[in-house]
């Protein structure tokens, strides 16, 4: 089953009075009937805040402990790597921010107004671009909503996990369910339509009931948009050594599926509709940006570790590149310092490549990929070329699971569950038509 995905991830800006930064009225053309060169000028972009207070029980990702004697070189730092890689990427239109972490809700609130004042100096910022910010529930996280709002950002996506008080004790979140509550309000009041709720299932001692009566909890006190992430147990954190010890038990396999179907049923009936393996929205309430990444578009990464793919038009590139930025805030600070961006490592992406990351990410949305969009990456070999004669995939079909079609191709509602099981069978598809007899076409450097 596929729901351990990354954090990553609406209808109306908000009617309440503001102040909006001059940068986000800047008119761009609609993603709708764009030409190629104009999706290759327009990119989202993703900002990666890299401190917390503290590691929870359960999380990998790249994060540091905070320094504040540090935030105002590491806020120097975003934009001038910011402004280099969209000079790089020459990319006009940025369509939509995301600040994420770490716990980027620790930052003051003008280093997101300075950063998307940076962008705006070299790019468009749509009018209505949705600008996100991961928000900590604390009562901190909180109290500083109405200024990140004043800042320019316009949807918070707060990362509750669970209202029950003692799983947040055993995985070491800073928050209770009290201030989850809280802040799920007050976000609310300043975005309304533009809050996501994200939640955990699969915790240590949890039971389906449980997860049922906690999901109707939620949708009690939620906005429009709900994000659900199976825990997932990764070698080398406390939680996998406290598993390790048996002082905590995980539910098995077949429990977990039990609480994603669960999970599904109960919020289709309230109203919201599924349009990505883990996430839910009414009213069409969608993630913008996360469904920019799910289409395959172009996305320029800032910040230490942070992930891009784009075309370096700048410097004459033709190729997309997937570019991973330097892991380690100090170092990256001083690469930014000295270079004007801490990019680590540049791989050019082969047609194959491409293709891939286009099926699989496509394919994690409830519409999968229509014939237009892979005809955008793939012109001279159509879906039904690749997987239309294919046994395995023929199974698939035949199985209820997988669907072929007019439309495109997409996943069954049953299917959704099973895409790790699925993805397999269309990739050795995909590998077995662009595998090219010799790999000179795909470079691997170092970006210094």
């Amino acid at each position: 089953m596929l729901f351990h995905t990354s954090r990553a991830l609406r209808r109306a800006m908000p009617t309440c009075a503001r102040v909006v930064p001059r940068y986000l009225f800047s008119e761009i053309p609609k993603a709708e009937g764009q030409s190629e060169d104009e999706l290759q000028r327009t990119a989202s972009l993703y900002v990666h805040w890299p401190y917390c207070l503290r590691r929870c029980s359960y999380c990998n990702f790249n994060k540091y402990i905070s320094r504040s004697s540090s935030d105002n070189i590491m806020t120097e730092c975003l934009q001038k790597e910011a402004q280099t890689l969209l000079q790089l990427s020459q990319v006009s239109c940025i369509t939509s921010v995301f600040f994420g972490g770490g716990t980027p809700s620790l930052a003051h609130p003008s280093t997101f107004a300075a950063v998307l004042e940076s962008i705006s100096q070299h790019a468009h910022i749509h009018h209505n671009a949705e600008v996100t910010l991961e928000v900590n529930p604390t009562p901190l996280g909180r109290s500083k909503l109405e200024d990140f709002y004043h800042a320019g950002v316009n949807r918070f996506s707060v990362g509750v996990q669970t209202l029950n008080d003692d799983d947040l004790v055993v995985l070491l979140r800073d928050h209770s369910s009290h201030d989850a509550l809280r802040t799920i309000e007050e976000a609310s009041r300043l975005c309304p339509g533009r809050v996501s709720v994200d939640l955990m299932f699969g915790r240590p001692g949890q039971t389906v009931r449980s997860w049922d009566t906690e999901l109707r909890e939620v949708l009690q006190i939620c906005d429009d948009h709900l994000s659900l992430y199976q825990l997932t147990v990764e070698r080398g954190t406390q939680l996998f050594k406290q598993v390790q010890r048996g002082e905590v038990t995980v539910p098995e396999e077949e429990v977990t599926a039990e609480m994603y179907q669960r999970a599904r049923a109960v919020l289709h009936q309230h109203n919201f509709q599924q349009y990505e393996v883990s996430n839910f929205a009414r009213h069409n309430a969608v993630s913008h940006h996360n469904l920019s990444y799910w289409k395959g578009r172009q996305y320029i990464g800032v910040g230490p570790g942070a992930h891009g793919r784009f075309v370096p038009l700048g410097e004459g590139g033709v190729c997309r590149e997937a570019r991973t930025q330097t892991l380690e805030p100090e170092v990256w600070m001083c690469e930014v310092q000295k270079m004007g961006h801490g990019t680590r490592r540049r791989i050019q992406l082969c047609q194959r490549e491409l293709i891939e990351e286009v099926l699989v990410m496509g394919m994690r949305m409830t519409k999968g990929i229509t014939h237009k969009h892979w005809q955008r990456f793939s012109p001279h070999v159509n879906l039904h070329h690749i997987f239309g004669s294919s046994p395995d995939v023929q199974d698939l079909q035949q199985s209820g699971k997988l669907i072929l079609d007019e439309r495109g191709l997409r996943c069954s509602y049953e299917g959704l569950a099973l895409l790790d099981s699925i993805l397999p069978t269309l990739l050795l598809e995909t590998e077995r038509i662009y595998t090219p007899k010799q790999k000179d076409n795909n470079s691997f450097y170092n970006a210094r």
